[in-house]
């Protein structure tokens, strides 16, 4: 491939502490174009331009606020995304540098003159033969069963997702790793989250990958954790721990995609932290909160360019309400349904609409219903 003048700077700094020239190293960019239009009903009002829910659905959001309108519409290029790899032969190992940017959550910009967003990083790792340092997908998720929505994440509320900085171990279809710690609990008698770095323990994840003759690719993820609070009110500790399925089914032509996640004190680990990994007790002590999430996509070729996927998803906290109060999330489901067309492969043009309710342990809820319009242009 032809490399740019920026392309060969960047790789030359990656590599001046490998001792491997630039001839040694195969450099690629890539990423895409996406451009969103999305037309949303919020049952309780529409929260202010600029917020998270009316950039894509995130589970605990679409409460809504009172007094404003309903019915709003959201035009944006924030999802376009675009990164940097680097692979090195080093002496017979395999070295890889790889970097990813995109400009989604940031409420730093507005929509009145020039829609300007800063960039985020996405991933920033290394990786060495079997050693993987740096900020990817947790070793817990499964990148590979998500659905294919044109919401950002899709399936939100049933779906482990988490970006983090970790060291991985890779040998054959086992993967393990140390990734870092965070806790989020919810005070005594409810209120104001409480996030928590104070913790020294590293969240410990194994995984298994499976891949069948028929096609299929199946992972199984387990993950220890320690809930960890030392402020000046609280002290305390709290174990917890979950399992994960996800994967990959063909089905003919078509297949299936899914998840589903068990586990207690799991938190920001799924459904984006709608509901946190525990709570304080009136003893002062943490108390880990069970969750179960899942969620099902069945995906359908109608013709080589055109297809649809058909997904429900769901999330269901088992909170100690006499600690949590009643104010706490407690269900959430959506589902979605699309129709996407690819003129050629790298370009791909789909509408989507999707239902999302939301509701917390004292019965009160909100509700989105969203029409969906992109254009995606892969580099």
């Amino acid at each position: 491939m032809k490399y740019s003048t920026l392309s060969v700077a960047i790789g030359s700094a990656l590599l001046l502490c490998s001792g491997a020239s630039v001839a040694d190293t195969e450099m690629t960019f890539g990423g895409y174009v996406k451009a969103d239009v999305m037309f949303s009903s919020y049952g309780n009002g529409a929260p202010d331009s600029g917020q998270l829910s009316r950039q894509f659905y995130v589970p605990g959001t679409i409460y809504g606020s009172e007094g404003n309108g309903k019915q709003v519409v959201d035009f944006q290029a924030r999802e376009s995304r675009f990164n940097f790899k680097t692979v090195t032969d080093v002496d017979g190992h395999t070295l890889t540098g790889f970097i990813e940017l995109d400009f989604m959550t940031h409420s730093d910009g507005n929509e009145r003159v020039s829609n300007s967003y800063s960039p985020r990083i996405r991933h920033a790792f290394v990786s060495y033969d079997n050693w993987t340092i740096g900020q990817t997908w947790s070793t817990f998720q499964n990148p590979g069963a998500l659905p294919e929505n044109l919401d950002f994440v899709g399936a939100a509320d049933g779906a482990v997702f988490v970006r983090q900085s970790m060291i991985r171990y890779t040998n054959g279809n086992w993967q393990f790793a140390v990734e870092n710690p965070e806790t989020t609990v919810t005070p005594n008698g409810g209120g104001t989250r409480i996030t928590s770095g104070s913790g020294i323990v590293p969240d410990v994840v194994a995984r298994y990958n499976l891949k069948t003759d028929s096609g299929a690719k199946v992972s199984f993820s387990g993950i220890v954790r320690q809930l960890n609070v030392d402020n000046a009110t609280i002290d305390s500790t709290e174990m917890a721990y979950g399992a994960s399925v996800a994967g990959m089914i063909p089905v003919g032509g078509d297949d299936i995609k899914f998840s589903a996640t068990y586990g207690t004190g799991l938190g920001r680990y799924v459904a984006l932290n709608y509901a946190n990994g525990g709570v304080i007790n009136d003893k002062g002590e943490i108390e880990a909160i069970t969750s179960l999430a899942g969620y099902a996509s069945y995906r359908h070729w109608w013709t080589d360019k055109w297809r649809s996927s058909f997904t429900l998803s769901g999330f269901k906290a088992d909170n100690e309400v006499a600690f949590t109060g009643g104010g706490v999330n407690k269900t959430a489901y959506s589902g979605y349904i699309n129709l996407l067309y690819s003129p050629s492969k790298p370009l791909t043009f789909g509408v989507e609409y999707m239902h999302a309710l939301n509701e917390r342990e004292d019965g009160s809820d909100g509700d989105l219903n969203r029409i969906m319009f992109s254009a995606k242009y892969v580099l």
